[in-house]
């Protein structure tokens, strides 16, 4: 199109089919310049289009171009993608990414905000991965700051309390759940029981716990299919930090015994300090080292996954990385928003051994993974989420996972009672077939542009809206059209193949696995 128009062209999807598969509104904006109505333009447009492969028909219609595919273009693409699988909707891109999602403190148990965040990280990592960009999720591990020293005292409390039987005045702030307990135990073994008594040792209590902790977080996640290419630890960077600093030159200065940045020059509300009075770096500190080493690996591009509290964290950010010299348009900042949890229209009971929290594998365990991803994927990342766990556990199509399983389960129970073989389905035309038919495959065939569109625009929700269109699509088929005996049996059969294989590729990319049955209680 781009080479016909010379010039980018929009492309739009008409609610009446009968219109045809796209339609164009160019001629409006070729109108001012051209000086003619947008009608006799896209008249003009119209019959420029000679006889071609890809369409059957190129029309004007009230100053919109509308475009109909061939069948031959469709049933051709159709028979493509079905003799490679693996390559339906794949592109190639150079860019170099570096994706930063989760990043949770390792000091207890990752919680259903965190899932957000996760599941959103993890399913734009999957459609990069895709489109053929060089991806690489990280994971930023805050092992450093007084998060990490709280960790062990709250372990001492814990054991105090619970193996040494004795009497505990709690502080204010301490971690509290059921993860500590088998802290403790792995403490007493590997320090010895006077470990829970000795304040003086917290910190050393703390530096080993955490990765017993950071092992609890990434087992949550692998139960959730989410995985990570490498880890950064927080504790690593400050070795670095005087180098760094040197090279923001000016814009870190000494003042009322701290050290600034002076970020309020680029856009922030106010200068920030990064080193405190006592010489203990700030979490703004370590997110400066960090930020140059990634900078200094080389991506061409980097996206942070932050919680929506992180908002006015950006600016500051930017600043840094303006000052060690780079381009802070390079650095993309994805919010993700807070979860509300009901269960049977009420609010979700906090668990007793999560302490103050809603645990992400409480969750995983109550609905299974499949829902969990499916829920947080289906909704704009930066917008509030709210939703009853009952829905998804119920067996039916108001369950929008199960209408999109069913569907695919649906055609394989067909093709299985099929006499045909898979040759004799693949070898058919899906010419001749019909509107209802030419619809579901143009439907079918429309996931590649799907996967480019959910990614480019960061909003990935447009993955699982598709899946449940063509499901429904699919289903609305499946009672309109009889299939099993008919003449064109093993056309309409190929036809179910190219839905399942896009069904299967969109929910591969949401990270759920297809089903080719349900179970007897699932039906």
């Amino acid at each position: 199109m781009r080479e016909k128009f010379g010039r980018e062209v929009v492309l739009e999807k008409p609610k009446d089919r009968s219109f045809g598969h796209f339609a164009t509104p160019i001629a409006f904006s070729l109108a001012k310049e051209l000086k003619k109505s947008p009608m006799a333009i896209a008249e003009e447009l119209a019959s420029s289009f000679d006889e071609n492969e890809f369409f059957s028909k190129v029309e004007s219609v009230k100053g919109y171009l509308n475009f109909r595919l061939s069948e031959n273009f469709l049933s051709e693409y159709a028979a493509w993608a079905l003799e490679h699988p693996t390559a339906f909707g794949k592109q190639e891109n150079s860019e170099k990414i570096l994706l930063e999602f989760v990043s949770a403190n390792p000091t207890g148990p990752l919680h259903i905000g965190h899932a957000r965040g996760a599941v959103y990280g993890d399913t734009l990592y999957r459609l990069a991965k895709h489109l053929g960009y060089d991806i690489t999720a990280e994971y930023y591990v805050n092992d450093a700051g007084n998060q990490i020293d709280l960790l062990g005292l709250s372990i001492q409390l814990e054991g105090r309390a619970n193996v040494l039987k004795e009497e505990v005045e709690y502080p204010e702030s301490y971690y509290r759940g059921e993860y500590l307990a088998p802290l403790v135990t792995g403490a007493i073994e590997k320090f010895g029981i006077e470990i829970l008594s000795d304040e003086s040792r917290q910190k050393e209590l703390a530096l080993w716990a955490k990765d017993g902790v950071m092992d609890l977080v990434v087992e949550t996640l692998a139960n959730t299919n989410i995985h990570f290419d490498t880890f950064v630890n927080e504790s690593s960077l400050y070795n670095d930090w005087d180098r760094v600093m040197k090279k923001m030159g000016e814009s870190v200065y000494e003042k009322e015994g701290k050290m600034w940045i002076a970020s309020e020059s680029k856009g922030d509300d106010h200068d920030r300090v990064v080193v405190r009075e006592d010489g203990r770096p700030t979490y703004l500190a370590g997110d400066i080292v960090y930020h140059n080493q990634k900078f200094e690996r080389g991506y061409d591009h980097y996206i942070n996954i932050w919680g929506a509290d992180h908002h006015g964290y950006i600016p500051r950010v930017n600043a840094a990385i303006e000052f060690l010299g780079y381009d802070a348009k390079k650095l993309e900042v994805l919010l993700s928003q807070m979860v509300s949890l009901l269960k049977d229209g009420e609010p979700y009971k906090m668990s007793k051994r999560a302490g103050n929290v809603i645990l992400m594998s409480d969750i995983v365990e109550e609905i299974g993974s499949d829902a969990l991803r499916f829920i947080f994927a289906s909704k704009k990342c930066d917008t509030a989420l709210e939703f009853d766990l009952a829905e998804f556990k119920k067996q039916d199509s108001s369950n929008p996972i199960f209408y999109i399983q069913y569907a695919h389960a649906r055609i394989q129970t067909l093709l299985a009672k099929s006499d045909m073989s898979v040759d004799a389905i693949l070898a058919s035309s899906l010419k001749g077939l019909g509107e209802n038919a030419d619809s579901l495959l143009f439907d079918a065939l429309l996931l590649p542009e799907v996967i480019e569109d959910a990614f480019t625009s960061r909003q990935v929700q447009k993955l699982p809206d598709y899946l449940k269109s063509l499901a429904a699509a699919l289903h609305k088929f499946y009672y309109d059209v009889r299939i099993i005996g008919t003449e064109d049996e093993a056309k309409l059969l190929k036809l179910l193949l190219v839905v399942a294989l896009s069904i299967k590729t969109g929910l591969g990319l949401m990270g759920i696995e297809a089903k080719d049955k349900m179970s007897k209680e699932e039906l």
